[in-house]
């Protein structure tokens, strides 16, 4: 990765949630701390196929370590900085609560927030931001 940009976000790029959550993190980024790119893409085919197979994960990856489900949630929350760095918080709750909670909505996501017909393609102003 150049040096540009620090972390990358993988997420479900036919997920109504995720793609919500994408924009929320777009909004309130800093610089160029952030990169994207969509499970169903190359880069995440490459890096992390295991969660390819599953696509039931946001993941983040930051430098050399890799973070999944509530883990990479509560970590891109915190690289936000400001009052979202409180969310650190959630991080002393044992991942397998955390991620129990993250599945039940994972699992549910496509009916609860919606499924696109396609992946996102970024858009003009986003597309610096995006992997493919």
């Amino acid at each position: 990765m150049e040096g540009k940009f620090e972390k990358v976000i993988l997420f479900d790029g036919i997920c109504g949630l995720c793609n919500a959550w994408v924009d929320f993190v777009q909004r309130r980024k800093r610089g160029k701390i952030f990169k994207f790119a969509t499970l169903q893409g190359n880069f995440a085919q490459s890096r992390v196929p295991q969660a390819v197979q599953s696509l039931d994960s946001v993941v983040l990856i930051s430098g050399d370590r890799i973070f999944y489900k509530s883990s990479a949630a509560i970590r891109i929350l915190c690289d936000l900085g400001g009052f979202w760095k409180l969310s650190s918080f959630f991080l002393v709750i044992p991942s397998f609560l955390r991620d129990g909670m993250y599945d039940l909505v994972a699992f549910n996501r496509y009916r609860l927030f919606g499924k696109l017909e396609s992946c996102r393609m970024p858009t003009a102003e986003e597309k610096e931001s995006f992997l493919d």
